[in-house]
């Protein structure tokens, strides 16, 4: 079973900048499209930024400009570069490798443990 490990996060100020990391365990990282989710108590998980494995790339609205995800195939990594952080950033991030559906994109597989990302305003 993969598994998937979350690092990176941390405290911040508002305006600071964190890198998150999330290493994949399985072999096929590279035919894997893979996203960041980030959740708040009481709230559903929330794609903030996805990436195939041809690169193509996508982010939600709040994350656009701010926020950078890349991959590292030989590391079986994927990245989330965060920039301009802002408090209402606060939550627990977690990755995943994503599919395609007909409305967008959804999880697979299980999760890791997530990385806390807390901005202090």
């Amino acid at each position: 079973q993969v598994q998937l490990v979350e690092s990176g996060g941390g405290l911040v100020q508002a305006g600071g900048s964190l890198k998150l990391s999330c290493e994949y365990s399985g072999r096929d990282f590279n035919i894997r499209h893979m996203g960041w989710y980030r959740q708040t108590p009481g709230n559903q998980r929330d794609l903030v930024a996805g990436i195939t494995y041809g690169g193509t790339i996508n982010y939600e609205d709040s994350a656009k400009g701010r926020f950078t995800i890349s991959r590292n195939g030989a590391k079986r990594t994927v990245y989330l570069q965060m920039n301009n952080l802002r408090p209402e950033d606060t939550a627990v991030y977690y990755c995943n490798s994503i599919r395609r559906t007909t409305t967008g994109w959804a999880p697979e597989g299980s999760w890791g443990q997530g990385t806390q990302v807390t901005v202090s305003s």
